[in-house]
């Protein structure tokens, strides 16, 4: 499928008008380039560690919109065919409308061709079955090798929104998870994303999984995998909110409840994270954290410590680290 590529120069403070006004005249979804710094709550939800320094932001902004091209060369918009000259005029009328009651900077259009790409699932090239010891995790589209199915199979399938298992934070977590698991384990899964964490810890004898995620699309998310991995519905619940501060979230996953959190997460979500989630762990249970920078290594040790949990273990792959605790009050 190729696509035209509409990209607008702009100010930073335009941009929600320009595509408000650009969807509805069909134009929908924008990909937005920017040097504004990120806000508190927008690194919170993140699932990076220490983040690229961007440019000085100078109020320049540029918003793409994409327009499905068809084989002979026509554009579709709204399910209706037109041409590029017809969407610039379009385009360029409705700018013209804006700049008469608000500063939308320069307000050029440059315009383009993208690759013939499927770019919902273009990245699954670079996704195939690997070993995380002697657990095989296969993306959901790959056959099981004859060879392989004897082995402990995960089938995942992270869609475009989470993580595939590869990532080393991932890996330490199973690595403890396979020490840690009995069959009267309750496991609490702090940003599950996929729900592989929780996956893994059922298929390694868990009793139950309750997983928590601030991402909607968790849900569908781990409903997919849960399926490709025939988990039943009932052993493996989900909770949309943030359980640092939010009360209703907490009560909901209860007190004194679970042997084993999980939280593989940033390290400066971990430190808030820690002291709260001693509430529902059990007396004895583990707190297995990952997503930690070496950098980072000792804020998280000092913050398990701060909360009264005993350090277990501190374990490392390539940069990152991971961080297990025990309740033992």
């Amino acid at each position: 499928m190729k696509w035209k590529k509409f990209k607008i120069k702009t100010k930073t403070e335009a941009e929600d008008i320009i595509i408000s006004t650009l969807y509805d005249i069909g134009l929908e979804g924008a990909q937005i380039e920017d040097n504004v710094p990120l806000t508190a709550l927008e690194k919170e939800q993140m699932f990076v560690d220490i983040l690229p320094q961007p440019a000085p932001d100078d109020g320049t902004a540029y918003l793409s919109f994409f327009v499905e091209e068809t084989e002979d060369g026509k554009l579709l918009k709204n399910g209706e065919e037109t041409d590029e000259e017809a969407i610039l005029l379009e385009v360029k009328a409705e700018l013209a409308l804006l700049r008469s009651f608000c500063d939308i900077g320069e307000g050029s259009i440059a315009v383009d061709e993208t690759e013939d790409i499927d770019w919902i699932n273009n990245w699954k090239q670079y996704f195939k079955q690997f070993y995380v010891d002697d657990i095989l995790i296969v993306p959901s589209w790959e056959e099981v090798k004859e060879e392989d199915k004897d082995k402990m199979i995960l089938h995942i399938d992270p869609g475009t929104a989470f993580g595939t298992g590869m990532h080393e934070t991932t890996q330490l977590v199973i690595r403890q998870l396979k020490k840690y698991v009995t069959t009267d384990t309750e496991l609490l899964d702090v940003g599950t994303g996929s729900g592989i964490l929780g996956i893994i810890a059922l298929k390694l004898g868990a009793k139950h999984v309750l997983g928590t995620d601030l991402d909607p699309c968790a849900i569908p998310a781990v409903a997919e995998n849960k399926e490709a991995n025939e988990i039943a519905d009932e052993a493996f619940d989900m909770m949309i909110g943030n359980i640092i501060d939010d009360k209703e979230v907490q009560d909901a996953a209860g007190y004194g409840k679970y042997d084993i959190v999980a939280a593989n997460i940033l390290a400066d979500v971990l430190v808030p994270l820690t002291p709260v989630i001693v509430n529902q762990m059990k007396t004895g249970a583990y707190y297995i954290t990952s997503g930690i920078l070496n950098v980072k290594e000792e804020v998280v040790v000092q913050a398990v410590k701060n909360a009264g949990l005993t350090l277990v273990e501190v374990t490392r792959q390539g940069e990152w680290v991971s961080v297990t605790a025990r309740k033992d009050f």
